[in-house]
């Protein structure tokens, strides 16, 4: 099945339309060099890029025919995306996280459309998410096309989970690199950057207690903290209560040029991710490689996919989940040895650009939907 300009079609399925922090969604949505036609929200509630519904009342039935006669629903949701696959003259589809893969996959069986699903964290990790989808996780995999991970760490867990080994891709998140870089370290002041959503898997409460920490011993020293999230607010107070207003600055959400002009200024940046007690646990934190795509060293925590991307002692430091006294410890050593953070950030630099371009990323999805297709792109 070959579109009209000789380019496969691609349906991309997304939970929701991407939030600030996920700039690898937006770049399958805008980058990837297929004809992409992205829908958004979950099941038969799905809405068009321009905000309108594929069919009206879709989320009431999702709702309400799901709680009153799942059978029924799911043999109706089946049909009614089969249909929709066939009828706008898809070539393959692709998932945006498990979740959304796992009720996509009967559908696109039914239509003859191959299926990729991308994982990217709470989707092969969180506890009710995995008892919840086990079954429909099988199936998916059982007729996947292929499957996108983004750390050795979900690999292993997506193999355990039953993902076919020949079918399973590790493919790390890329960012831009002329976006992200011109970092100085070694020159600059001791300043500290994080972002990240404020949710108890990325633990901001611990990188603030680490901090108080290091800023009693090198006072000038300043954190800058990027993003929103439940723990905002009980971190802002933390700061408050700590009475550290002057050296921790919590600025919200912000779009990538403002990280990237922040990273740039910073003499480290700081991410002292963990598995949550519900399991939730990161793929590999996209802000974890445009920091190192920067050129900064980075202090984190061994978790999920950031030893992939951080080599411990060479482009910054990796320290034990809930270590507070080894991140302290860690950050104390680039706060008063700005010549180390600026080896390690040149490291970091060098081999974001052989490892983690975004047009790397891309290329590689690119690929491996290709050849599953074997039609042009």
């Amino acid at each position: 099945m070959l579109s009209a300009n000789n380019r496969s079609r691609l349906a991309l399925f997304l939970p929701h339309r991407p939030f600030l922090s996920e700039t690898f969604i937006r770049a399958h949505v805008e980058r990837l060099p297929f004809v992409v036609v992205p829908f958004y929200g979950h099941e038969l509630g799905i809405e068009s890029d321009v905000g309108k519904a594929v069919w009206p009342g879709g989320l009431f039935f999702t709702q309400a025919a799901s709680r009153l006669s799942p059978r029924v629903y799911e043999w109706t949701r089946t049909r009614l995306l089969a249909n929709l696959l066939r009828r706008r003259g898809f070539d393959a589809v692709l998932a945006e996280y498990g979740t959304t893969g796992a009720y996509l996959a009967p559908a696109c069986e039914r239509a003859g459309v191959p299926l990729f699903v991308h994982f990217h964290g709470f989707d092969a990790s969180r506890t009710e998410v995995l008892d919840r989808n086990r079954g429909s996780y099988e199936e998916m995999f059982r007729t996947t096309a292929g499957v996108f991970c983004v750390s050795e760490r979900m690999g292993e867990q997506l193999r355990r989970l039953g993902a076919p080994a020949d079918r399973l891709h590790l493919t790390h998140c890329g960012v831009d690199p002329e976006l992200f870089g011109e970092a100085e370290p070694a020159k600059a002041e001791p300043n500290f950057v994080a972002v990240g959503r404020f949710v108890e898997k990325k633990a901001p409460h611990l990188t603030i207690l680490a901090f108080s920490r290091v800023v009693k011993v090198v006072p000038k020293a300043t954190l800058t903290m990027i993003g929103t999230g439940p723990l905002f607010g009980p971190c802002r107070r933390l700061v408050q209560a700590l009475r550290l207003e002057d050296s921790i600055y919590l600025l919200g959400a912000q779009q990538s040029d403002v990280v990237a002009e922040h990273m740039r200024l910073a003499r480290c940046f700081v991410q002292h991710s963990l598995v949550a007690d519900d399991g939730d646990s990161e793929g590999t934190p996209v802000a974890v490689i445009e920091a190192q795509m920067s050129g900064l060293p980075v202090v984190a925590t061994d978790h999920a996919g950031i030893p992939d991307v951080v080599v411990n002692g060479v482009t910054g430091v990796i320290v034990n989940e809930a270590d507070i006294d080894g991140m302290t410890t860690a950050m104390l050593c680039i706060a008063q040895d700005s010549q180390l953070a600026g080896r390690m950030g040149a490291e970091a630099r060098a081999r974001a650009l052989t490892s983690f371009s975004m047009d790397r990323h891309i290329g590689e999805i690119t690929r491996i939907i290709a050849e599953g297709l074997k039609y042009p792109v």
